[in-house]
Order: structure tokens, then sequence, then C-alpha cells
């Protein structure tokens, strides 16, 4: 198993970034849904000159930097990067589902009653070893004490 925790760690992530891009830039019902009722939020709480953006373009948005994360996790050099940035992301996500009206259980019209919580679990998982990952890497972040050159783990 030790062998292959640092792989799981930074592939688990790279695969549930990988697996919702399809949703996020084809405009799937179910990112859609996150999207507008985050946007709703954001007007409900004065946020009215970013809710209506981040309704439309949100989810190409949040898309484009998961796909970077994604890229930066699979180089060895710069996976220290790829985690930090993915970590960020992961925080926002899990954020919204804690603490707006999207929730833990997100109900997808047409889902089951009582919601789904599989993206919050799954983001859940992948924030994990994106965290252990940014712990792991820590040497390597200069704004920490550490250096910039890749060849410190």
């Amino acid at each position: 198993m030790k062998k292959f925790l640092p792989w799981i760690l930074f592939l688990f992530p790279v695969f549930v970034f990988l697996q919702s891009l399809p949703f996020k830039f084809s405009g799937a019902a179910e990112t859609v849904y996150i999207f507008d009722t985050l946007g709703a939020w954001f007007g409900s709480i004065g946020l009215t000159a970013i809710a209506e953006p981040f309704a439309k373009f949100g989810a190409y948005g949040v898309g484009s930097v998961e796909l970077v994360a994604s890229i930066l996790l699979l180089i060895p050099a710069t996976r220290h990067w790829g985690a930090l940035i993915g970590a960020g992301v992961l925080s926002g996500a899990i954020f919204f589902h804690l603490f707006t009206p999207l929730g833990v259980s997100v109900e997808f019209p047409g889902a089951a009653e009582g919601g789904e919580p599989a993206v919050f679990v799954m983001a859940v998982l992948a924030w994990c070893c994106l965290v252990a990952l940014v712990f792991i890497h820590r040497k390597r972040y200069p704004f920490v004490g550490g250096a910039a050159d890749p060849a410190i783990a």
C-alpha cells in the first residue's frame, strides 16, 4: 500500500477533476443546476454584480482551473502547484456545499428524492488527497520558507 499511496494522492483528484470536465464544458443539466443555484445565492446575499455572470460562466472558469490543476498534478516537477491550486478549488466547492442552499446532498432535477451526496463526497476525498500532497511538498513553496528549486522535495 505504501508503494501506491503517492500515486493515489494525485491520481484520484485528477480523476475527479477530469471526469467532471465534460459536464462543466457541455452545459449538462446537473452543472447548470449547481451554478444557477449558486448564482441565485450570490444575488440573495447582495452580490448581484457577480450573480448572473457566475451562473452563466462559473462552470467554464472552475472547469478551466481544474484542467490546469490536473495537468500540473500529472507533471512531477509541478505537482506541488497542482495540489495547491486543486486544494483551493475544492475548498471553494466544499464551502459552497456546506454554507449555501446547494447543500451536501444536491437535489438535481429528476434525481432521487433526498439528493445526491456523491459530488460532495468526491470533493472531500479529493481535497484530502490534495491537502496531503501540499503537506508532503511544503518545502517546495517559497512563501513558506521553502525553495522554488524543483530538486527540493
